[in-house]
């Protein structure tokens, strides 16, 4: 979570070197990377030794792919408490504090969130989902049938998931004017898969 925290306030200590606007910086992960990200926008202090705090840490939006959003047992959780108990005991540190779900308060950024309905952690992210919208936060929390975790990875299921994902998350991205047009996942799929084609037999043609 430190070094999560420390790469966006690095990014934007940097932004103008990078090329990159301070203002539009995005944190983004799937399952713990997840975890990481939703951390930097919701956990204040455990920031690293010796970096200046005039700098923010927190990311102006959140992509998040079924992340860990709740490191304590919720009331809906039930038979998966020994998950819970389990996760605790590596921490090292007292699980709330880096439970997002329990820092949740007006002013973190926009946020969508991805979840296949057969993942366990969907019932977590369900109310971090409710906890953004009672602070007046925005976040999106898309819903995807019959999928478990880690579903949106490229090469699963012909795709589909990844390139429906993936449109999930352009469209988000051009609602908050980061992005301009309407993005084609499923053209740049088609075109990079004939390139990985051509690259692996390059005298198929």
């Amino acid at each position: 979570m430190q070094d999560g925290k420390s790469a966006v306030r690095w990014v934007r200590e940097n932004a103008e070197r990078l090329g990159v606007d301070p203002n539009r910086i995005i944190a983004g992960g799937g399952s713990a990377g997840g975890h990481v990200a939703v951390c930097t926008a919701t956990i204040e202090g455990l920031d690293e030794p010796g970096e200046s705090l005039t700098i923010s840490s927190q990311p102006n939006a959140l992509v998040l792919f079924n992340p860990v959003t709740s490191l304590v047992p919720l009331e809906k959780d039930g038979e998966n408490i020994r998950a819970f108990q389990a996760r605790a005991e590596r921490l090292g540190i007292e699980a709330e504090k880096i439970s997002p779900v329990h820092h949740v308060r007006a002013g973190i950024p926009p946020t969508i969130i991805l979840f296949g309905t057969d993942d366990w952690l969907l019932e977590a992210a369900r109310v971090f989902d409710e906890r953004m919208h009672e602070h007046g936060n925005r976040s999106d929390l898309v819903t995807f049938e019959g999928y478990g975790h880690g579903f949106f990875n490229y090469g699963r299921d012909q795709n589909r998931p990844f390139v429906a994902t993936l449109q999930a998350v352009d469209d988000f991205l051009v609602d908050l004017g980061y992005l301009t047009g309407k993005g084609n996942v499923e053209e740049w799929l088609t075109a990079r898969t004939k390139s990985d084609r051509r690259k692996s037999q390059p005298n198929a043609e």
